[in-house]
């Protein structure tokens, strides 16, 4: 058959190292997805659950080619096996930048967000915290339903833009023109020891 060879340009190569001070911080699909897997090998994932997790896991970051190619936007990275804090942590270190993230911003399924209350998580949500705990700075009232579900392994999970404030209302649209309506503005970049502070 044939080969398709996809030439990109370099300027338009979007890394996870690229994010600038004053970036603002996109998450393109909610997090849970990982809680939703644990809960149907134990037969406990409702309808509601299942059907959320089989129409994010199929649909496809196609967004992530014309965010390349747009004006303001630095830095994108795939959300997958090591969780939103993980792949956050790749992004602050390869940008020798600090994170700040508004927990209440991040999306999140609400039935994974209950299923997380009762308890339920991966074993690799655990093992994702503990790489990357020294570098997170979090509230003392956190609990460890949030840290599973901030930590939690994505199958096909969001991708994360780091783009100027003045671009993100472009990002958003894109998210959305694909189908990805929950997409959110979830922190910021700024200057500092790299890091990551949970407000």
């Amino acid at each position: 058959g044939l080969v398709a060879l996809g030439l990109v340009h370099p300027e338009q190569m979007l890394t996870n190292a690229g994010a600038k001070s004053g970036d603002v911080l996109i998450l393109g699909k909610p997090l849970g997805i990982g809680i939703y897997s644990a809960a149907l090998k134990k037969g406990t994932l409702d309808d509601t659950g299942y059907a959320e997790m089989i129409a994010s896991t199929t649909r496809i970051n196609a967004p992530g080619a014309e965010f390349a190619g747009m004006e303001g936007v630095h830095a994108a990275t795939d959300v997958t096996g090591f969780g939103l804090l993980g792949h956050l942590s790749e992004m602050v270190q390869g940008s020798g930048l600090r994170a700040e993230l508004d927990r209440s911003a991040i999306p999140v399924f609400e039935t994974a967000r209950r299923l997380a209350a009762e308890g339920v998580k991966t074993g690799a949500s655990g093992r994702n915290w503990a790489a990357i705990e020294t570098g997170i700075e979090a509230p003392a009232d956190w609990d460890e339903a949030e840290r599973a579900l901030l930590c939690d392994p994505q199958t096909s999970g969001g991708l994360l833009v780091s783009c100027r404030e003045d671009a993100a209302q472009s990002v958003l649209d894109c998210f959305a023109r694909h189908g990805h309506e929950g997409a959110a503005v979830i922190g910021r970049m700024d200057e500092g020891e790299p890091g990551i502070r949970l407000l």
